[in-house]
């Protein structure tokens, strides 16, 4: 096999996607900068146990790992950055009050979450530590679609949902961990004929509402007049729907269209509350994630309410109108002082200045310029190419 080769699902960056991919990441940071956000950059590489969410199969399916040739010990490679987010938060800064925190870096996946897509994702997120109201929840969830819109992804759908109304009826029927985890998975593929065979032991008011539950998604107010009728008078339902209520009324002003699903359960395992997904045409797959996960910090000895949002930029770049590169002055390479005068003069102006070390006119076009410095009486001009 030729040593150029990849791996299957990792991709290089060229030059168009890989310039514009940065300037979408200092866009980001500058927005999380005026947000009061402040940027970490946790390692790569850590020790298994610290990657490794407890409880999560899916984690540690998709994580790579790999033997420390100095300690013995196993190690990983991030497959997410939010667990390592929220280890410095317990343990580095270790603040009492709300912590506000974000980060752009490059996670690995050993599958990839979808046909087309990469391996390696460019993940950039925020999160919100030490606040457990709605008004954490909506910070998060309108910076994130600010983000969106800031890097030019439009139209966005978002999907919200709330793992609460799951675990109340989960502790409600006193279900084991095996029941749990079957009905978890058929919830999240909404496969109502498993769901059907595994309610059968339960009472009726339960069965019927974890029957309900995967029917339950679409436009909101349908979704949570349904609801209502459809779940338990439950103290936690009732306010996760009271919940979803508030805030899906808060953020439809701010996307093209927003829906409830009461059978999204993704990343139940550390979850703790409302969740949500943004989805856009372009894309078989959500485009952003996030959600409350107030208990995420008890792997690392000190819990915090949190909420928070992660997106991959080569997905989002996907979604965008291709762009013409800017292109610059081709200069020739002459020992010229005033040539050199007049190139750093263009290039502290922010122009690209290349110089055409090899002069052949017919490579010119790979230099990516549209003009050229020409000496004209006696000055170094810019002329059109």
């Amino acid at each position: 096999m030729p040593n150029w080769l990849l791996p299957e699902h990792i991709q290089d960056m060229l030059p168009e996607e890989a310039w514009r991919v940065e300037a979408m990441r200092a866009k980001f940071l500058e927005l999380m900068r005026t947000h009061g956000y402040q940027l970490v950059a946790p390692p790569l590489l850590e020790y298994a146990e610290s990657l490794l969410i407890d409880g999560s199969a899916d984690m540690d399916l998709r994580t790579f790992k790999l033997v420390d040739q100095l300690s013995g010990r196993t190690l990983a490679l991030r497959a997410d950055i939010t667990p390592q987010v929220a280890r410095i938060d317990a343990h580095l800064l270790n603040r009492q009050g709300v912590a506000r925190l974000c980060y752009a870096g490059s996670v690995l996946h050993t599958q990839p979450a979808g046909l087309t897509r990469t391996r390696e994702l460019l993940q950039i997120g925020a999160e919100l530590y030490g606040h457990s109201g709605l008004e954490s929840d909506l910070e998060i969830q309108q910076l994130m679609l600010r983000a969106l819109a800031l890097l030019g992804v439009d139209n966005v759908h978002l999907d919200l949902g709330h793992v609460g109304v799951f675990r109340a009826l989960v502790r409600h029927a006193g279900l084991d961990r095996e029941l749990e985890n079957a009905l978890f998975s058929a919830l999240q593929s909404k496969d109502s004929a498993t769901i059907q065979t595994l309610v059968q032991p339960l009472d009726a008011p339960v069965r019927d509402a974890l029957l309900a539950l995967p029917t339950l998604y679409g436009d909101c107010a349908d979704v949570l007049a349904r609801a209502r009728h459809a779940l338990p008078n439950h103290p936690d339902i009732v306010a996760a729907l009271n919940d979803l209520d508030t805030v899906s009324a808060k953020l439809t002003p701010l996307v093209a269209k927003v829906g409830i699903d009461l059978a999204d359960l993704r990343g139940y395992h550390y979850h703790s509350g409302m969740v949500f997904a943004a989805y856009h045409a372009g894309s078989h797959d959500a485009i952003a994630l996030g959600g409350r996960y107030d208990d995420l910090g008890k792997s690392f000895g000190r819990a915090r309410a949190a909420t928070g949002f992660s997106m991959d930029l080569r997905q989002l770049y996907s979604l965008l109108t291709v762009q013409s590169p800017k292109l610059g002055i081709c200069a020739p390479a002459l020992d010229n002082a005033a040539l050199r005068d007049k190139i750093a003069q263009l290039r502290a102006a922010g122009e690209a200045v290349v110089v055409d070390l090899l002069g052949d006119a017919a490579l010119r076009a790979e230099l990516q310029c549209d003009r050229e410095l020409m000496l004209r009486d006696g000055k170094w001009q810019v002329v059109a190419l």
